[in-house]
């Protein structure tokens, strides 16, 4: 049977840990997911009471794992995490759990049965639901849009925290990825296409967190530059041959 490993990647959420990963146990224990999983709480730094409410909820709840690393960066978190994977599919979901679980299944299903090698959410799929702010949801499409102009890629959202990567394309792909914050997702993506990786797009319902830690002009400047340097180092170059 087909082995998945949820990471969850944590920094400071000691008070949505003890509310979201139960939820997601319960989910990925019923019959709505057919494969084989544990949970990985990676957390990156985190400075608060986290590592005692992880390791708290590692030591009474089955399936769960927790991970403590001791540099920050959710890119590095999910590096570290998905290269000692021993799973056949690594994935992640952001620890508020915005993305209706109800996707998370067609998500893994995209890689066991039906071909693909990457998996993404998608908040600017046609057939997704979105509860967000007008500035947010302009800011997404611009950043999108851009990124199609300058690599021609056929995703459609790169931000979405919910990710799913097949073991063989992960070990290839994320030793080329530089960066080790948010920008992660969006150089995976890109990666993965111009590497030949088949990605899915799976729409997604989707509600913003009004407590998300994510800085947004911060966050724009460093994804412009992660795409520049990109555009003009173009990493899949230098990539290893694969072996499948």
């Amino acid at each position: 049977m087909t082995t998945v490993d949820v990471v969850v990647p944590v920094y400071n959420e000691e008070k949505a840990l003890p509310r979201s990963i139960p939820v997601l146990r319960d989910f990925l224990k019923s019959d709505a997911f057919p494969y084989e999983w544990r949970i990985v709480i990676a957390d990156n730094a985190s400075t608060d009471n986290t590592p005692a409410v992880g390791r708290r909820l590692a030591d009474t709840l089955g399936e769960v794992e927790y991970v403590r690393i001791e540099r920050k960066g959710r890119g590095f978190a999910l590096k570290k995490t998905w290269l000692e994977s021993p799973m056949d599919i690594v994935s992640y979901m952001d620890v508020d759990l915005s993305t209706d679980l109800d996707a998370f299944p067609k998500l893994i299903r995209a890689i066991a049965d039906e071909g693909y090698d990457v998996s993404t959410g998608s908040r600017l799929h046609r057939r997704a639901r979105v509860t967000r702010s007008f500035k947010r949801t302009a800011l997404s499409r611009g950043y999108n849009a851009m990124i199609k102009a300058m690599f021609f890629t056929r995703f459609s959202d790169a931000q979405c925290g919910f990710k799913a990567v097949s073991r063989r394309a992960a070990q290839r792909i994320l030793p080329l990825i530089e960066d080790n914050n948010w920008f992660f997702d969006t150089e995976l993506l890109i990666l993965a296409e111009k590497l030949g990786y088949r990605v899915k797009d799976v729409p997604v319902r989707w509600v913003d967190d009004p407590d998300s830690r994510v800085k947004i002009w911060a966050t724009v400047s460093e994804d412009v530059r992660g795409l520049w340097r990109l555009r003009t180092g173009r990493p899949w170059r230098r990539a290893a041959p694969d072996s499948a």
